[in-house]
């Protein structure tokens, strides 16, 4: 396990945690209904930072998405006295689309508008030494950072971690949102009979990790797990498949009785809301106190799971389970113990759970509190069996040469050809399906498929989805022409690739995309060693896919088995 030193949540309901906490248990909420506002035609309902709170955040040099991120870092850290500077700190920044408003602009920069450039600069800005890291995983983000801090400090890598999630709302994000038919114009309904979609919202929230606790009484991380549902893109499997993984992989039933809740996700979405119920009743948690915090905030998007994690602790060491604003009649299947008013707790341990794009699922169980559960130090790598490197230039087979000057839809014609939704993905979801696809026949795909269930896909880049923002941002940039592309939205997700790949081969082992300033060996090496840390895992794919345009992309891949205590190997 892995232990909080500090804290902060910075939204429009405050700039603190106890800012925040004492709206949520006053039942304040930051919705407001908008028209005209950020370019969008349409109204819309939101959480939106007033001036005043932008003006005090400003700072010279920085966007505004970054000046958000290093706010909530810097009130965090101020109650530490970690030294950042220190090699043995690593910064993890969670978003799903970061300063894409840049693209508003007229920059188009792969680099420019890249998450992992952000990252580096509030990593400059607060004086981070080591290499950033963004956790770019859709709206399990936030979740998902916290776990890959905790497994690479239960690892061994690093001692302390920065763990920072933030987004920003503009024209590109609500106006995609509504094309998907998925935004209320009304403030949102989670779990009720009536709820008609969900709300954005705009915040940062920052955990402060460390491999030793700050007290006896503090909070840790007990366990956590990633889970792909491998049903489909952008919804989730009806049966609730992902989620209740998640919650069977941290062992949630059997710590059901010393649970003061679960917080879900309740996006009021119609879809997520009943997978969730669906997932919480399967797995015997009927009877543990359900909430969720989206009538407060919106969908804040990467720092939600950050941002109701660290709320869900102030609330437990309150003894206060938080009202579901918004709740009144319950409107889903799945038998959950819901309520819109505050309710009194004893226990001091919970679960947050999380969906999103992609098909991910994520789920940590926190406590407070010395819990009795002692943290696995066994170490793991993975030994490969095949590896493809693809360019424009060439494809290469396990070092051997196979074809040049290379075309990717010239490729899947003559090595793939019988799943034609490769002409609906984007570029970069192109580059990663063509890439399994071919290193699954050097695998032999029969044999692939045994092990299918528990593979994971472990994917990383720096462009993160620039060929589907810059063609999505195109269809919003004339406003006597605004048509949001629903069919591109979607894939502005760089994560998408790893949901595609996962429902192509019936995957349901973790699925999570890295950002990276460059291609870096060792830090890539650290992470899958780290993602090796779920004992589910049997077998992984794993490696680097950067798709800028027609001429400028690659894939070096490679099929991982997971071993113990084995020799590293390099991607």
């Amino acid at each position: 396990m892995v232990y909080v030193l500090a804290d902060n949540i910075t939204s429009p309901l405050g700039m603190t945690t106890q800012e925040n906490y004492a709206a949520l248990k006053a039942g304040r909420s930051a919705l407001r209904r908008y028209e005209g506002a950020l370019g969008v035609p349409e109204p819309f309902t939101a959480s939106l930072f007033s001036e005043e709170q932008k003006d005090a955040m400003a700072q010279e040099g920085l966007t505004r998405f970054e000046a958000l991120a290093v706010h909530s870092i810097r009130q965090a850290l101020a109650q530490t006295n970690i030294d950042v500077t220190q090699s043995n700190v690593v910064f993890i920044l969670s978003t799903t689309k970061g300063n894409i408003e840049l693209l508003s602009e007229g920059i188009q920069s792969p680099s420019d508008i890249s998450p992992a450039t952000a990252a580096q600069h509030i990593a400059d800005a607060i004086g981070v030494s080591t290499k950033p890291i963004v956790v770019c995983n859709a709206c399990i983000s936030g979740v998902a950072a916290i776990i890959l801090a905790s497994r690479l400090l239960e690892g061994g890598f690093y001692d302390e971690a920065i763990v920072c999630g933030a987004d920003v709302q503009n024209t590109f994000t609500v106006s995609g949102f509504q094309s998907l038919k998925a935004v209320s114009e009304e403030a949102c309904k989670p779990f009720d009979m009536e709820r008609t979609g969900l709300n954005l919202g705009e915040a940062a929230a920052t955990l402060m990790l460390s491999r030793e606790p700050k007290s006896a009484q503090g909070w840790c991380i007990e366990t956590a797990a990633i889970r792909n549902d491998g049903f489909h893109i952008s919804s989730p499997s009806k049966n609730g498949d992902g989620a209740r993984a998640a919650l069977q992989a941290i062992d949630a039933s059997a710590v059901a009785d010393s649970l003061a809740f679960i917080n879900a996700h309740g996006t009021a979405t119609m879809f997520n809301d009943q997978m969730e119920s669906v997932a919480i009743a399967q797995s015997g948690l009927s009877k543990v106190p359900v909430n969720a915090l989206k009538g407060y905030y919106g969908h804040t998007l990467g720092a939600a799971g950050l941002l109701e994690t660290v709320a869900s602790m102030a609330s437990a060491e309150d003894g206060c389970i938080l009202a579901t604003r918004g709740f009144e009649e319950l409107g889903v299947s799945g038998r959950i113990n819901i309520s819109n008013e505050n309710r009194t707790t004893d226990k001091q341990r919970f679960v947050k759970m999380i969906s999103g794009f992609g098909g991910g699922n994520a789920a940590i169980l926190c406590s407070k509190g010395d819990s009795g559960c002692v943290a696995s130090r066994a170490s793991y790598t993975a030994t490969v069996s095949h590896h493809i490197q693809l360019t424009p230039r060439s494809l290469i087979i396990d070092g051997k040469e196979v074809e040049r000057d290379c075309q990717l839809t010239d490729l899947y014609k003559r090595y793939v050809g019988d799943y034609p939704k490769f002409y609906k993905m984007d570029g970069l979801s192109r580059l990663g399906f063509l890439a399994s696809e071919l290193l699954l026949q050097a695998e032999g795909r029969g044999e692939a498929e045994e092990v299918s269930a528990d593979s994971a896909v472990i994917l990383f880049n720096h462009s993160s989805s620039v060929d589907a923002d810059v063609k999505f941002q195109a269809s919003i940039a004339d406003p006597n022409n605004f048509f949001a592309s629903p069919s591109v939205f979607v894939y502005t997700l760089p994560n998408i690739v790893t949901g595609e790949i996962a429902i192509r081969n019936h995957y349901h082992g973790e699925t999570s995309f890295f950002v990276l300033p460059e291609r870096d060996e060792r830090l890539m090496q650290q992470i899958i060693e780290a993602s090796c840390r779920d004992t589910a895992t049997r077998s992984m794919m794993a490696g680097w896919v950067d798709y800028v345009d027609e001429q400028h992309y690659e894939a070096h891949l490679q099929l991982l088995s997971r071993q113990q205590d084995l020799a590293s190997h390099s991607l």
